[in-house]
């Protein structure tokens, strides 16, 4: 389905050059002639991005981004202003009232492609991230490694999973919760960059699981200081009391206080080094298993699929 964008423009001509340079590209477009036309269209339409001019009868571009950021339906609209002004406080201005980006007049197709491209891009890419840790979302996850499949390169996928998370989460409610799983992203980044560098690529799954893709040398080692890292900041979420007994109560649902481990973490790990993954599924799939494998074990630890098959 194409992505549509809503051109708005009192200029007829420069609405129509642009229009018909965006549905050769192959965007579905709309147009509409001033402000007012402009957030009746964004808001029937819901368009994935609004190219604004700025100078237009009733209700000039900059009020209109702001009323499109205001409004819950057009929020996450993308804008990108044009303007004949090549003054820095106009360019300000357009970028305080919400727009994306902005292009000045006169412009070329090429220009005007690349930037309607690039916008989109970088908002299919936010909505795609998770709001509590910024990391890619599942999409980008399979987009990473279907990518790596397709392309027949060398890859390995690396598992996290917290362990006794929900324990945590109950007994010390969902604030603390959520501080360690940003730790958690924090510290599978920093193993990601060091060993694999700009190689990696580190996602976020949901809840208290993460997928890295990384080159096979390296994952091993990432999945170690992982663990390793993980064990020896985790004493910073409980109290001094929990660590001494290695362990925390928790009462169930019948009212009997159980008692349950601190938190660690299990990687599983997937790698080309010993098969040849056909799709997107079947990493993933082993990279699971080994993460149980890892699981079995009472502490934090890593598992690495070694099973060659030919």
């Amino acid at each position: 389905m194409p992505e549509t964008i809503l051109v708005v423009d009192d200029d007829p001509d420069i609405a129509r050059f642009v229009e018909v340079n965006l549905r050769s590209a192959g965007y579905d477009v709309s147009v509409a002639s001033d402000g007012e036309q402009a957030l009746e269209k964004a808001a029937a339409l819901r368009p994935d991005l609004v190219l604004l001019d700025v100078m237009m009868p009733r209700i000039d571009g900059f009020e209109v981004a702001q009323r499109l950021r205001r409004n819950p339906q057009t929020a996450s609209t993308s804008i990108i202003m044009l303007t004949a002004k090549a003054l820095s406080t106009d360019k300000v201005l357009g970028l305080t009232a919400g727009a994306d980006d902005y292009i000045i007049k006169p412009f070329d197709p090429i220009e005007l492609l690349a930037r309607v491209k690039g916008t989109l891009r970088r908002a299919k890419e936010m909505r795609n991230l998770s709001p509590l840790t910024g990391l890619p979302g599942n999409i980008r996850i399979q987009e990473e490694i279907e990518r790596n499949v397709r392309d027949d390169r060398p890859f390995a996928v690396v598992y996290s999973d917290l362990d006794n998370f929900k324990a945590y989460n109950d007994e010390k409610g969902f604030v603390r919760g959520d501080r360690l799983i940003q730790a958690t992203a924090r510290i599978i980044q920093d193993a990601v960059v060091e060993f694999a560098g700009t190689d990696g690529f580190v996602g976020h799954v949901g809840g208290d699981d993460f997928v890295a893709v990384v080159p096979p040398e390296s994952a091993e080692d990432i999945a170690k200081r992982i663990v390793e890292r993980f064990d020896g900041d985790i004493h910073e979420f409980y109290e001094r009391e929990d660590i001494k007994r290695g362990y925390i109560e928790v009462e169930d649902r019948k009212g009997v206080m159980q008692k349950l481990p601190l938190a660690g973490i299990s990687v599983g790990i997937a790698t080309t080094e010993v098969r040849r993954f056909e799709h997107y599924g079947e990493a993933v799939a082993v990279a699971t298993e080994m993460k149980q494998f890892a699981k079995r074990e009472p502490r934090s630890w890593y598992a690495i699929d070694r099973r060659k098959i030919d």
